[in-house]
């Protein structure tokens, strides 16, 4: 058995359903999915994401990501992404699994690490696709394994997860990852940004005010966010209202003019007309469409 066998092994033993199953590690999830998917729309938490079987693609804005057992993704900050699997069978099911990260976490082996830094001139998006290599993926099996006896998660978790950090620090695209953490990187305050624009979406944006707030001039904000998140922030911010609203139609069972006015839109119109552009269709028509047949999310 090789090792992308182990761990496709080890994620159908914990997750025998299609579905995000979580586990006794909190920042762990496993993925399973029989089928191929439609592309979803969803808010992608900071990830590291490992494909035992299967492949999936990822797409921020005009940009592309494809993955399977022989890359792995990283999210480095929260990003509205599409995303859809591309290969999957009930014979080879899709198989992955998807470990939250914290930026605490790698500051702290930074802190710690001996090795020198590599600068790299400018920014780059905040999400990146990278080759698996052995070491990373062994330590990947090793935190799965964990799940098959839990009394050892307290102990050994925290030593897998600092290795699993550490190899990706290491690979060809870590030192992006590093300035997600040091302090007064560019990187970093983009994040600070984004999480100002997610906590107040449904407020209006002030694009010197959220600048002034980081130590940054307007157009140094609107360059380093576009370069980032291949957005600006005030798309970016569009994109977290209209998934917001979306939500909000499906669980809560609001109208269209209620949903629009709690994400921060005045005019019912308007919020219909940016709706359909992003979704596809207007929101009653959507509502109908996700509603049956009830779809999975990934």
């Amino acid at each position: 058995m090789n090792s992308h066998e182990e761990l496709s092994k080890l994620i159908g033993k914990f997750a025998a359903d299609d579905g995000v199953h979580s586990t006794v590690i909190p920042s762990l999830e496993l993925i399973r999915s029989s089928t191929t998917t439609l592309p979803v729309l969803r808010v992608h938490e900071p990830a590291l994401c490992i494909v035992a079987q299967g492949s999936k693609v990822v797409m921020l804005e005009q940009d592309r990501f494809s993955y399977g057992p022989s890359n792995y993704l990283v999210v480095s900050m929260d990003l509205p992404i599409s995303a859809q699997i591309t290969e999957a069978s009930l014979d080879n099911p899709y198989l992955c699994i998807r470990l939250k990260l914290d930026p605490l976490q790698i500051l702290d082996i930074l802190r710690e690490s001996s090795a020198p830094s590599i600068k790299k001139k400018g920014m780059r998006r905040g999400i990146f696709v990278s080759e698996t290599n052995p070491s990373l993926l062994d330590a990947a099996i090793r935190l799965v394994r964990l799940l098959e006896t839990p009394e050892d998660v307290p102990i050994l978790e925290p030593l897998i997860l600092r290795e699993l950090y550490y190899r990706i620090l290491k690979g060809e695209q870590g030192e992006y990852l590093k300035q997600i953490a040091r302090d007064g990187s560019s990187m970093q305050r983009i994040v600070t940004v984004i999480r100002r624009i997610k906590n107040n979406y449904a407020e209006p944006l002030h694009t010197e005010e959220l600048a002034n707030s980081v130590h940054m001039s307007p157009a140094s904000l609107f360059r380093h966010f576009k370069e980032a998140t291949a957005m600006s922030p005030l798309q970016y911010q569009k994109k977290i209202r209209l998934l917001e609203a979306r939500r909000l139609l499906l669980s809560e069972a609001v109208d269209a003019a209620e949903a629009g006015f709690r994400v921060g839109y005045e005019s019912p119109s308007q919020f219909s007309r940016e709706y359909r552009r992003m979704f596809g269709m207007p929101p009653i028509s959507d509502m109908k469409q996700l509603q049956s047949p009830l779809k999975i999310k990934y």
